[in-house]
Parts: structure tokens; sequence; C-alpha cells
């Protein structure tokens, strides 16, 4: 039964994210762009809350505070660079700047290693417990949707059809279901491994959150946007919360 509970959680936090994206294409642009970015809000506070209240706590609590502190800082360290490896193998001038020619495989080959993390991350949170697997599988879905949003408006400009571009990220989707059936029987077989696959899931939850969403909010600056963003933000983390002490 558990198993079960995996694949429907991976299922509906990779590929069923880009399916919801998908079906929100179908609004007018200036709706689909609010949804996108009141999503982006809300996910901001339920990483941030997964990572702190949930998976860093529980991390500790198995291997203590210092070696998980420094495996999350690993992983923070890890997606950075990998960021950056990407970016360097897909440049086409030597500033390494990006253009226009270069976003596809960017958020392809990008997409395909973080929805592989997120299947990792699912299967580990089932795998130490029901409810942390279910707010872990929450908040991917919540950051997961208005990121496939603005993949697909990146694959449109860049010359894919509609249908080309579901299709792509479909596939990258795809990667969470494998790499989370995997590491559901890796891990089981070696619980030693859960308290470091958690940080490497928190370390993901904190570098999206931190490094993209909260970026990406600062650009509309305006009292009542702040507002609207803060307002969110403390949402997704009492949604957290809520979830840990009703447990």
């Amino acid at each position: 039964m558990e198993l079960l509970y995996v694949i429907i959680a991976l299922i509906a936090g990779s590929v069923g994210s880009v399916g919801l994206a998908a079906l929100m294409l179908l609004l007018p642009d200036r709706k689909l762009d609010n949804v996108a970015t009141l999503l982006m809000y809300l996910a901001g506070g339920t990483l941030l809350g997964a990572a702190f209240l949930g998976m860093m706590p529980k991390g500790i609590s198995m291997i203590g505070a210092q070696p998980m502190m420094l495996a999350v800082l690993s992983g923070i360290m890890f997606f950075f660079l990998l960021e950056k490896f990407i970016l360097w193998r897909t440049c086409g001038n030597a500033e390494c700047e990006r253009h226009k020619h270069a976003a596809v495989p960017i958020i392809l080959i990008g997409d395909a290693f973080h929805n592989a993390i997120d299947g990792i991350v699912i299967a580990a949170s089932f795998l130490t417990s029901f409810e942390l697997g279910v707010f872990a599988t929450l908040s991917v879905m919540m950051h997961e949707i208005p990121q496939e949003l603005g993949d697909f408006g990146i694959l449109l400009k860049s010359g894919l059809s509609r249908k080309k571009a579901i299709w792509f990220n479909v596939l990258s989707g795809s990667t969470a279901l494998l790499t989370g059936i995997i590491a559901y029987y890796t891990l089981e077989a070696m619980q030693s491994l859960i308290p470091y696959a958690l940080a490497l899931s928190a370390a993901s939850f904190l570098y999206i959150a931190l490094a993209d969403l909260i970026p990406e909010m600062h650009r509309k600056s305006s009292v009542k946007s702040s507002l609207i963003q803060f307002g969110l933000i403390l949402t997704g983390i009492l949604l957290i919360y809520i979830i840990l002490i009703i447990k």
C-alpha cells in the first residue's frame, strides 16, 4: 500500500503538475499570468515550510544537528554548481550569457534533473512518514505548476509548438517517477541514507525558494504586491505547519 501511495504522489507531483499547467494554458493570457504568479508566491511558503519545519527537523532527529546542517549546506552548493554547469554546457559566447537559442536545452535538462530530485524527495518523505510524504508532494506541486507554466512560455517563445512543448515537459517530468521508484526500494533497504536524502530534498527546496522564487518576487515591489507576496508565503508556511500539528 505504501508503494501505491508513493506512485500516486509521484504522478501527481511530476506528470500531474505538467498536465495541470497544460490545462491552465487554456486560460486567457492575463488570467493565466495572474494564477501562475499567485501560485509562485504560495510555493515560496510551502517550500520554506517543508524544508525548515519538516525535513530538516526530521533529519536532525535521526543524525544530529551538525551533520544534517552540513549535508543541507553541501546540497545547496551542489545545486548552485549544477545550475552553473548547465549554463556553461549551453553557452554560445565567451561571456557565457544566456541567449534565446540556449533556452530549450537549459529548460529540458534542468527540469529533468530537478524532477528526478523531486522523485527522491517524495519517496524519502513517504518512507519517513505518511504526513511528511503528503506535504512534500503538495510542496512539489505548488512550485512545479508555476514553474511548468514559465517553462511552457520559454519553449513556445523559442519556436516549439504547444504540442511539442507539452510532450517535452511530460518527458522531463517522468524522470521523477523513475527515480522515485528506484529511491523507494534502495532507501528502504538502506535506512541510513534517508536523512541524507531528506537533506538533499531540503537543500533543493531552499535553493528553489531563495535563489529562484524570492528574487522573482522582488521584481514587483509595490506595497500591494509586497503584502500579497508576504501573505501567500505565510499561508504556504502555515499550511505545512497545520499538516504537521494534526498528524
